[in-house]
């Protein structure tokens, strides 16, 4: 049976009453969002059909049409470790959560206790105590405690924009990583064969040196291509080799043997075309980028330390209560009459404390200008990459069909320096000059096709595709 009511208790009663009433305050600043630091329009940006799919709405399978490719990602997605981290990240943040939102409530903790200790007279008296009691609960009058679950919740947030803000860039990295391998086979061919040739060339020049019709010139100028050609893929052998060692690694397990055997007979003209983007407005990348909603989520996150800060200069109310039984014997703990509880309420009003508080206030005004300033990187670096995807878009395609027709025309001129040298009408310097210029202006086909193709995963990318919004239920307050 509680023990009744008495006149000294209900001043103490009536103030926690008040208190837990009046419970919720909050001095956390009214958020605004930050303006967007960049233009409205991206420069030459191409238009773009208004029913066209934002990037952000096309999923990956859709985008990157290649099955082995398909594979790869979903590969990585299950295997990748950094992935791995950042879903454990999330985690670790929602613990976090919900220890702060634990904090608004009190903990009900059981007692059992035994003291022998001396009493006034000098005898020793045995006391005995078992019940339930509430330890220190702060009753969040001016909202300190909220501030604090409210930057925790936002920390969650901001935690699970940064793994789909890893996803995408995993998906874009294996992407990467797999059109550096089928070019890397191209080149890999491509030297291949010039190497051939160039043996062929200085067998021949030997044997017409042997037979007095050419020069130790010609055959030393032979020799000297066909080294760098040995070179060169040898250089290109090793350069594979690493490709493959990074795209093993994003995968997080090695790479399907079928797939590697594929990648021989593979290239990147025969590769799968992927689906033209809208941009959009750089206002679109705010809600379309996870990275910018995590800075977001971040900038919230410092604007609820500055209330948490400022409730720290206003007394706090602690609530220290049990209720149990009480006797000096063991026996006696459970009889009529041994009831009872006690309640012991405690303001603690900060007077001095040598700038703590003030200094917390200031470093969490100056960790919100932070937050602001990163905010606002985020937006510009977001459309810095956006305008230089469309850049790379808008003259690789000239690009490359400049070097085709070129490839084409240095092959013709192969051709007919061949066949002139064989007739005696040119140099054998015209020959070499031919082989040479084919066989750069090759390469050179390859590698402008492969940072076309990466331009259109990196567009794809810095628009923020690459990850679906799954449809979750609203975090819980």
């Amino acid at each position: 049976m509680r023990a009744p009511t008495t006149p000294s208790t209900r001043p103490a009663l009536l103030t926690l009453a008040a208190a837990a009433l009046l419970a919720g305050c909050s001095f956390i600043p009214t958020y605004e969002q930050p303006a967007a630091p960049v233009p409205t329009a991206y420069p030459a940006a191409p238009a773009a059909a208004d029913a066209a799919k934002a990037a952000a709405d096309i999923d990956w399978k859709d985008y990157f049409a290649d099955p082995r490719l398909q594979r790869l990602i979903g590969a990585a997605l299950e295997n990748n470790r950094d992935l791995r981290v950042a879903v454990l990240n999330i985690e670790q943040a929602r613990a976090q959560f919900q220890i702060r939102r634990a904090d608004q409530y009190p903990s009900l903790n059981g007692i059992v206790s035994a003291t022998r200790a001396p009493n006034t007279s000098g005898q020793y008296q045995n006391l005995f105590q078992v019940g339930l009691g509430v330890s220190a609960w702060e009753i969040d009058f001016f909202g300190r405690i909220a501030s604090l679950k409210e930057q925790a919740l936002a920390q969650y947030l901001a935690t699970e924009e940064a793994r789909k803000s890893t996803q995408i860039s995993l998906v874009a990295a294996v992407a990467n990583a797999w059109f550096n391998l089928l070019a890397d086979e191209e080149l890999l061919d491509i030297s291949r064969r010039t190497l051939g040739t160039r043996e062929e060339s200085a067998q021949l020049a030997k044997l017409r040196l042997e037979n007095g019709v050419s020069s130790e010139l010609d055959y030393s100028q032979a020799e000297s291509l066909t080294q760098a050609a040995r070179a060169t893929y040898a250089q290109q052998q090793r350069q594979r080799a690493l490709d493959e060692n990074a795209l093993t690694l994003l995968l997080g397990q090695p790479l399907p043997q079928d797939i590697r055997d594929s990648i021989a007979t593979s290239r990147l003209a025969n590769a799968p075309v992927m689906p033209a983007l809208p941009v959009g407005l750089p206002s679109d990348l705010l809600v379309r980028r996870p990275d910018i909603r995590q800075a977001e989520q971040q900038l919230i996150a410092a604007n609820a330390n500055i209330g948490a800060a400022r409730a720290a200069f206003f007394p706090r109310i602690a609530l220290t209560a049990q209720a149990g039984t009480v006797s000096d014997e063991l026996s006696g703990l459970f009889k009529s009459g041994a009831w009872g509880y006690s309640l012991a309420p405690q303001l603690v009003l900060p007077i001095f404390d040598a700038g703590r508080n003030q200094a917390g206030l200031e470093s969490a005004q100056a960790g919100r200008g932070i937050a602001v300033a990163q905010y606002e990187k985020s937006i510009q670096s977001a459309f810095r990459e956006v305008s230089d995807a469309l850049a790379g878009q808008a003259t690789l395609r000239e690009q490359l069909a400049a070097l085709r027709a070129q490839a084409d025309a240095d092959a013709r001129r192969l051709q007919l320096s061949d066949l002139r040298y064989r007739n005696g009408v040119a140099s054998y310097l015209d020959l070499l000059d031919a082989q040479r210029s084919l066989f750069g202006t090759e390469q050179s086909v390859v590698q402008t096709h492969l940072v076309q193709l990466q331009n259109q995963v990196s567009l794809y990318k810095v628009l923020g595709g690459g990850w679906t919004e799954p449809p979750a239920p609203a975090a819980q307050r």
